[in-house]
């Protein structure tokens, strides 16, 4: 499919030019579609004929297959988690921590990636905040702050001010002192290549429901198998072990043991149909108009800018007296787009499939 035709397929941009993709991606009608069509099917034809929990397992094993093809991970790396905070929050209960440890998080993090750590205060473990430049991390300040540290936290793609940040470099330095690493990469699949295995991290945390167009409710986890063998879940359920019939049962290989129980099924079939969109697109063909489209933005904005000049994701943070009366007279004016409480400003996320008028529209509405 070509962009356009993707637009053409999001029922959204009939009441407004959407520009708020790093918070929620409306679902172009195909994937409305998978979703819709696996519930009528699940709730009728699979409870009657292959059964209710065949039918389940069954989409959940095709996402699982289709999520790690997407990432560039084992399959048996892969947990079918509810959002990015959910898989996050099922790593730091699991930890095994103790008084004294520390997580390293930058200050750039999402809620989601700062509140479980606030919770493991009751078992001694100290959380230390690395400063950045406006996402962009110091190597001399990252090598002292991970020295002696459990765990570092970081954004791939930082959520404030749409900076990328050098992976793979990142967790090279983060193992070279032996600290396990975790990222929150919500804001890169979908709108640029993810291959967990060339980052090299521990811990990778995502979403379907941003840039991927997906219904919300399929997050995913990528726990490197190795390090999922030596770890025990911290909630165990049907769905953690390899059998239930037996007394000690013993936990599933890899991630899947980082699952719990019965959850809906149709968003994770959802995801698998907008990861087919999406590769129908094409990456390359996504990230050189999200670069035209953004850079269109920029040059608009002007010293407002608070992103970085160049092209590195969709995510465009700009300054603003008042952000949130800003947002809300842009929704009267039919764009959407969202406040930030830190910077205090105003992000557009831009996707492929906006257009040059909607950057316009945004710029004038200004």
């Amino acid at each position: 499919m070509t962009p356009e035709e993707v637009r053409a397929a999001i029922p959204a941009f009939e009441e407004a030019a959407y520009m708020n993709w790093g918070a929620s991606g409306p679902c172009p009608e195909p994937v409305l579609e998978a979703t819709t069509d696996f519930v009528r099917y699940h709730e009728t034809e699979g409870t009657v004929g292959e059964g209710p929990y065949k039918s389940a397992f069954g989409a959940f094993e095709d996402a699982r297959e289709r999520v790690a093809e997407f990432l560039g991970a084992p399959t048996d790396g892969i947990a079918l988690t509810q959002s990015t905070a959910d898989g996050i929050a099922r790593v730091a209960a699991s930890l095994d921590v103790k008084p004294g440890d520390t997580v390293v998080r930058t200050d750039c993090e999402h809620p989601a990636g700062v509140l479980p750590w606030w919770s493991l205060r009751q078992k001694g473990v100290g959380v230390e905040v690395l400063d950045t430049d406006a996402g962009r991390i110091d190597r001399d300040d990252l090598k002292t702050a991970v020295a002696d540290a459990r765990l570092l936290v970081f954004n791939s793609v930082t959520w404030n001010y749409g900076t990328r940040t050098p992976t793979a470099e990142v967790v090279d330095i983060a193992h070279d002192a032996d600290c396990e690493v975790l990222v929150d990469a919500v804001q890169s699949p979908g709108q640029m290549p993810v291959d967990v295995e060339q980052w090299g991290p521990e811990y990778v945390a995502g979403a379907g429901h941003k840039w991927l167009t997906a219904p919300w409710g399929a997050g995913f986890l990528y726990v490197d198998p190795a390090t999922a063998e030596g770890m025990e879940p911290a909630a165990a359920g049907y769905r953690s072990v390899a059998d239930t019939g037996v007394e000690e049962p013993e936990l599933a290989v890899g991630a899947r043991r980082f699952e719990v129980g019965t959850t809906n099924p149709a968003p994770y079939v959802g995801l698998g149909a907008a990861m087919e969109l999406i590769d129908s697109v094409g990456l390359n063909t996504i990230q050189s108009r999200i670069a035209e489209l953004t850079g269109r933005l920029k040059e608009g904005l002007g010293d407002r800018l608070l992103s970085p000049r160049e092209y590195e994701s969709g995510l465009v943070t700009f300054a603003a007296e008042e952000p949130e009366e800003t947002v809300e007279a842009l929704e009267d004016a039919g764009i959407v787009v969202r406040s930030l409480p830190d910077p205090p400003a105003v992000r557009a996320s831009v996707h492929a499939y906006n257009t040059a008028e909607d950057v316009d529209r945004l710029l004038a509405a200004l």
